[in-house]
């Protein structure tokens, strides 16, 4: 079973950016398509942004073209670049594999001036 650590998390301005990082043990995270959630708060969980074993990316409309999902398999790490936040986008953020595994805590990012 693959274990997943969400990190890069943090308090930030509208319009900065952050980096998360998804870093795997267990397993290969290469072998898995890849998926980043946020939860925000009183909101359910949402799929915002997949990455194939191959490399193709989708994103949710409320994020797509400001953020950027990447994979690393020599670090054994996915990625998501977010710029241009926004408070809207203020959630714990996860990432897990398909079929879904178990989750971990999740980062904060927390958008705020």
């Amino acid at each position: 079973q693959v274990h997943l650590v969400e990190s890069g998390g943090g308090l930030v301005q509208p319009g900065g950016s952050l980096r998360l990082s998804c870093a795997a043990s267990g397993r290969l995270l290469s072998l898995y398509v890849v998926g980043w959630y946020r939860q925000g708060p009183g909101k359910q969980r949402e799929l915002v942004a997949t990455i194939t074993r191959g490399g193709s990316t989708d994103y949710a409309d409320s994020v797509k073209g400001r953020f950027t999902i990447s994979r690393d398999n020599a670090k054994n790490t996915v990625y998501l670049q977010m710029n241009s936040l926004k408070p809207e986008d203020t959630a714990v953020y996860y990432c897990n594999v398909f079929p879904l595994g178990t989750w971990g805590q999740g980062t904060q990012v927390t958008v705020s001036s």
